[in-house]
């Protein structure tokens, strides 16, 4: 057994947070681990001007953390499962999901309005494309204009630049800032992004120990339901260049499924299925989104 595991983690407050979270719950199983947390920047940290769209899409918070896994220089990686590309090397894994924190997307407003009392032409920011034509679709006469930096750099510019912000729940609770929220969306009617809320905790795939070390921490149910959710994502080959949204939840053995998927127009459906196959519900749930396009004369 180990005696010392090494953490990659991206730098910001937030992902530090995340990170220390789960080291405690692996100090409730392994006290007598000493646990390091090595801190590495992303290009996604680096590049603050740019919308992601712009810079290269998925994997731009996670693709030097994954070099330094591959190198052996960290145990194992902790991320937003939102940011994980469904595409990853070879050699690595994602070893273990957390439970899910809540999915929703919320509005942080200057005024205390929520989306709809907010006037004609007011300035909301969002970094996400999936975001905003969301917005658009509830409000097309807001003004939607890019928003990057941390969690804090977001809410400082509701009291300077914005009107409004809308960013994901997970992110506020995670960091103690949820007084800040003035709205929250449901995830069926504001889809949220792939994977959000679930953190994922990525590893080599030959390294037996930390296999065993995250089965404490490892969740079947958020398991389940990210891997309908990221087969949704691989079928429509979907990337930052594309809003798309996916939202699945259990209820008892049945996985029920809202995705949507933005080209020229936007189209939202529902699936359900058994929890048994969630890859199966997330193909099926892409394929009548693909078909719904086809028939609308749209290339997908």
């Amino acid at each position: 057994m180990k005696n010392k595991l090494v953490i990659g983690s991206r730098g910001s407050e937030l992902a530090l947070k995340q990170t220390e979270w789960v080291i405690t719950k692996l100090k409730e199983n392994f006290p007598e681990m000493e646990y390091q947390i090595k801190v590495i920047k992303t290009k996604g940290d680096r590049i603050l001007d740019v919308t992601l769209n712009k810079i290269g899409g998925k994997g731009l918070f996670v693709k030097e953390i994954e070099q330094e896994l591959l190198q052996g220089s960290i145990d194992m990686a902790v991320h937003s499962m939102k940011d994980v590309p469904t595409e990853i090397p070879d050699e690595l894994e994602i070893g273990a999901v957390s439970q899910r924190e809540d999915p929703r997307d919320v509005l942080v407003s200057r005024e205390g309005r929520d989306l709809y009392s907010l006037p004609a032409g007011a300035v909301v920011g969002t970094s996400s494309l999936r975001r905003q034509v969301q917005i658009l679709r509830l409000r097309p006469d807001l003004n939607i204009v890019p928003l990057r930096g941390n969690i804090l750099t977001r809410l400082n510019k509701v009291k300077t630049e914005f009107d409004a912000i809308v960013l994901a729940a997970a992110g506020l609770k995670r960091a103690g800032l949820e007084a800040n929220i003035t709205q929250y969306f449901a995830p069926t009617e504001f889809v949220p992004a792939v994977g959000q809320g679930i953190l994922g905790i990525e590893i080599r795939k030959n390294d037996n120990i930390s296999q065993e070390i995250l089965k404490c921490l490892h969740n079947p149910q958020a398991f389940t339901c990210i891997q309908a959710e990221r087969a949704f994502l691989t079928r429509l080959n979907g990337g930052c260049h594309v809003p798309i949204g996916a939202y699945a939840w259990m209820e008892g053995e049945k996985l029920k499924m809202y995705g949507m998927f933005y080209q020229g127009k936007m189209i939202r459906e529902y699936a359900e299925g058994s929890a048994n196959h969630p890859q199966e519900l997330g193909i099926a749930l892409a394929e009548k989104i693909i078909q719904l396009y086809t028939n609308c004369h749209l290339e997908v």
